[in-house]
């Protein structure tokens, strides 16, 4: 039997959040995959000064431009 609208709606809203709770886990994975690939470059292992100056010129030139520079 179909349900009632009201039962209808709040089964949407629960499916609503768990794909929000989803995605949410989902970014953090991958949030922590960038870490762990940074952390085997060896970049980690950069002074922090030296490590800030070269996060500071990657912003400045940008991800493309830094790309197009390495692939030179």
């Amino acid at each position: 039997m179909a349900r009632t609208l009201e039962q209808e709606r709040a089964a949407l809203e629960e499916d609503a959040r768990k794909l929000e709770e989803r995605r949410k886990k989902l970014l953090e994975r991958e949030r922590e995959q960038a870490i762990a690939t940074v952390d085997k470059s060896g970049l980690l292992t950069l002074e922090p000064k030296r490590l800030g100056r070269l996060i500071e010129r990657i912003r400045m030139l940008g991800i493309d431009e830094v790309e197009k520079r390495l692939a030179a």
